[in-house]
């Protein structure tokens, strides 16, 4: 007797692969991303985005923002930490020198990061600038940004999310995430 054939199933399935113990304090939203593990591309997986530290992400997940938006958002944080060079940990296998170490050169990828936040701040002003600084690289809400500029009130918190809004549109256009509407 024969043996039946199976049949492959080809379906992107989604898995959900989330947490169902989370801290008391937690603030998270379900986001769909590629399967690392996947064994056909394109399978997707529900996974948990924290929302905490991540005004970003927060206005990305409750729908204020395009997905264009938030990859010119990123796109900047991510130049922003290239270019940034911080307080260093201390090399414990290296010898001991007197007098410290000499200064590491810029890399390549420094080097363009800096170029694009150049033009991103010629682009934005000085207003946009500093506003874009301050919700992605401090991480501040709309009233925190108020309250910096001594500006209190839920119409320059309005103001200021539609100003910021105007900013990651055209950092989507800087980075390449947009075209320009005609």
């Amino acid at each position: 007797m024969a043996r039946a054939k199976r049949k492959l199933q080809r379906s992107t399935k989604v898995h959900d692969r989330r947490s169902n113990e989370l801290p008391r304090n937690a603030e998270v939203a379900a986001v769909e991303v590629d399967d690392p593990l996947a064994l056909e591309p394109g399978e997707k997986i529900v996974a948990l985005r924290s929302l905490r530290n991540d005004p970003l992400g927060r206005l990305h997940s409750h729908h204020q923002i395009d997905e264009a938006q938030y990859r010119g958002g990123r796109a900047f944080q991510d130049d922003w930490e290239r270019a940034e060079r911080g307080p260093q940990a201390v090399d414990q296998t290296r010898e001991y020198v007197d007098g410290g170490r000499p200064r590491e050169p810029i890399t390549e990828r420094q080097r363009k990061a800096v170029l694009r936040l150049n033009r991103a701040e010629r682009e934005l002003g000085a207003d946009g600038s500093s506003l874009v600084h301050d919700v992605l690289v401090l991480g501040l809400t709309m009233e925190q940004v108020g309250q910096r500029r001594a500006l209190r009130g839920q119409r320059w918190i309005d103001y200021f999310a539609r100003r910021f809004r105007e900013c990651l549109d055209r950092l989507a256009l800087i980075y390449g995430f947009a075209t320009q509407k005609r």
